[in-house]
């Protein structure tokens, strides 16, 4: 009851302070939040848009982008966009398996091949569908931006194969996908805060935890844990939203505009992400962290079971996970299983 009130006041500070143009100027206004830093390469692709958007626009609309939490959190953006007082946030597609069940798919691992396979899922037909599955909670995916694959890092004792895990605390989302995922493998999966975690890997409470090279780079990560095993076990991308208040609100060319900019920014966006991954990676290993490159089919093996999981429990999950398979190889290296799992 209490984050609901203070998010309701920080809409209506939003509001307030943000609101309409000078008079006699007829211009679309966007209130972009966020919580990164002005580094990081997600808010350099939103400036990207933010141009873009004006350019195409001809000035008749202007994003104004608020970074490293100005606005509220992570969730108070969220619900400023529910109610909306606030146009437009961005935030991983593990936390929008809150609100819409398909987003789950992108949590499952090894659900992707490769890089290639993976973009080719998300810029198509199956990609544009679970965007736009969370507007009955007031949210509309607008574009998905590279956030990498995540591999587990450790402070301790290397992870090669899926039982080194065994016994481990390893740090995940708040994602109920991730913390089977993890359980599944052989860990402990310890759901903590980010902003908790260089704290909770320096006093023990964790043995280790799993994102991206820039995360594990950026977060200082590195000075705590001396292995990183790249088993890059999933891709969750990060996901740029629009309130549906803003869309209802906007005409359809403005919608245009904004889609255009947005999908053009994701473009630019892998550029950065990549050079970004490739900084990092050099960084850590400078650092004296041991990259390990494990047996991936040891861990494909391990995790067969939480496909089975998914397609008793929650089929229509598994029914886009299916589909996405069918576009890659993973569909003939799991054969074999299905015949023991009753079809995965």
């Amino acid at each position: 009851m209490k984050g609901r009130l203070t998010t309701l006041l920080l809409g209506a500070a939003l509001l307030f302070a943000t609101t309409g143009c000078t008079p006699g100027e007829e211009q679309t206004v966007i209130k972009l939040g966020h919580g990164m830093d002005v580094t990081h390469p997600v808010h350099r692709a939103m400036v990207f848009m933010a141009e873009r958007v004006a350019e195409k626009s001809n000035g008749q609309m202007r994003v104004d982008i608020y970074p490293s939490e100005q606005l509220g959190t992570e969730r108070q953006c969220l619900e400023l966009l529910q109610i909306g007082s606030l146009d437009m946030t961005k935030v991983s597609s593990s936390v929008m398996e809150s609100f819409s069940p398909l987003y789950k798919v992108f949590g499952l691992p090894y659900v992707f091949e490769n890089d290639a396979h993976r973009f080719d899922v998300l810029e198509g037909e199956i990609g544009k569908r679970i965007l736009l599955s969370s507007e009955p909670a007031w949210l509309r995916g607008i574009t998905y931006y590279d956030a990498g694959s995540r591999s587990f890092y450790t402070a301790d004792r290397p992870i090669r194969t899926p039982e080194d895990l065994e016994g481990l605390k390893i740090r995940t989302q708040e994602s109920p996908v991730a913390i089977a995922m993890v359980n599944q493998l052989g860990g402990a999966a310890t759901p903590i805060s980010f902003g908790e975690l260089y704290t909770a890997l320096q006093q023990g409470v964790v043995d280790g935890a799993e994102n991206n090279p820039p995360s594990f780079h950026t977060t200082r990560h590195y000075e705590l844990c001396d292995y990183y095993s790249l088993d890059r076990h999933t891709s969750p991308p990060d996901v740029l939203l629009g309130s549906t208040h803003l869309w209802e609100r906007l005409t359809e060319q403005e919608r245009q505009w904004l889609q255009e900019a947005a999908d053009e920014s994701a473009q630019y966006q892998k550029k950065l992400w990549a050079e970004a991954t490739e900084e990092a990676m050099k960084t850590v290993k400078e650092a004296g962290v041991e990259i390990i490159e494990p047996d991936i089919d040891a861990f494909v093996e391990a995790v067969q079971p939480l496909y089975e999981q998914y397609r008793q429990e929650q089929p229509a999950v598994y029914d886009v996970f299916q589909e996405i398979r069918n576009m890659n190889r993973y569909a003939e290296a799991t054969d074999g299983a299905e015949s023991t799992a009753d079809d995965n």
